[in-house]
């Protein structure tokens, strides 16, 4: 005689018929449900779900009671399925109707970064990320196995309700299905589930993209070390009174310059203080040293230097005044 009393085997019309009634029970009675439907066999079609599903099955630990968990999904036995900030809460139907309760810990905020860090410039928008559609580098960082978004099994917690002594029963296994085929239709419920924001991956890239455009305006300024240079002139600071050295390379380049207003490299020079500007004044003069003026009349030939010309009357006075004498 066997301890052991075995329920006799419900087939898949049956399991359909039996979760349809306790779905419409627990609605009656006012409760929010949101269950799982499976069209055909496969779980989940799109990017997210389908690197769930995959996740899920790596991993060893979960080898074993995964298959029966398929099953369970496909017949339509998770009538109620909440997915949020590090929680899964589901109702799964059996012999009877059985809570599940799995917790997923948060994303290390050093695994976050470093997922943002090698995709940023990479994801122009969320709903690329959401839809999936981005390079095939990108996606294989995202979903990395222990450095990505998905869960490894050291950070998941399982429990059910059914009297099945292993963490990973037949029911657990349902649901975590049954998240894959959420993400089909709500990729973003996996970013909150691991506690992190889809849009930090967008401005992230944004940043990154900002900083060298503001170190290129800001090497367009011109410091005023450079334009002291530039120039050979000492420039005081402000607040402090202009330096000996820095007054003589002024006042020289005045006097080169001149009293007349010239332009140099696309500046006027200001007047030089108490000088004069002339009227009128032929452009060379002012660099041509003025020559001392000539002694008005003809020019002498033969005469020695120093002496002057004498009248014819002046020479007949003297020698009348000669003959007299």
């Amino acid at each position: 005689m066997s301890f052991y009393a075995w329920k006799p085997y419900l087939p898949v019309v049956t399991r359909r018929e039996q979760a349809a009634r306790k779905l419409a029970k627990m609605q009656k009675k006012g409760a929010k449900v949101s269950p799982v439907f499976i069209e055909g066999r496969t779980i989940a079609s799109s990017f997210w779900g389908k690197a769930w599903c995959e996740n899920l099955e790596r991993y060893s630990d979960f080898a074993s009671r995964l298959p029966r968990g398929r099953t369970y999904v496909r017949n339509g036995s998770v009538l109620d399925l909440q997915v949020t900030k590090g929680k899964i809460i589901a109702k799964v139907s059996g012999s009877e109707l059985y809570t599940i309760k799995i917790t997923i810990t948060a994303v290390a905020v050093a695994r976050w970064k470093s997922i943002c860090s090698d995709c940023a410039g990479s994801i122009d928008s969320v709903v690329e990320l959401l839809q999936g559609s981005l390079a095939k580098g990108v996606m294989d960082r995202v979903c990395r196995q222990g450095e990505g978004l998905f869960p490894e099994p050291k950070e998941i917690k399982l429990s059910c309700s059914c009297p099945d002594w292993a963490d990973m029963c037949k029911h657990v296994a349902a649901t975590l299905y049954g998240v894959g085929a959420r993400l089909d239709k709500q990729p973003e419920l996996l970013f909150a589930l691991r506690g992190v924001d889809a849009k930090d991956m967008i401005v992230g890239a944004g940043t990154l993209l900002a900083v060298p455009k503001q170190a290129a305006a800001k090497r367009k300024v011109l410091a005023g070390d450079n334009m002291a240079a530039l120039f050979g002139l000492d420039m005081a600071v402000e607040g402090e009174a202009p330096s000996a050295a820095g007054t003589g390379a002024v006042a020289a380049a005045m006097d080169v310059i001149g009293s007349t207003p010239r332009q140099v490299g696309g500046c006027v020079a200001p007047k030089a203080a108490g000088r004069k500007t002339p009227e009128k004044r032929h452009p060379r003069s002012a660099l041509r040293p003025s020559m001392p003026r000539r002694a008005a009349g003809p020019k002498s030939k033969g005469r020695a230097k120093g002496t002057t010309r004498i009248s014819a009357a002046r020479k007949k006075v003297v020698r009348g005044r000669m003959a007299m004498a």
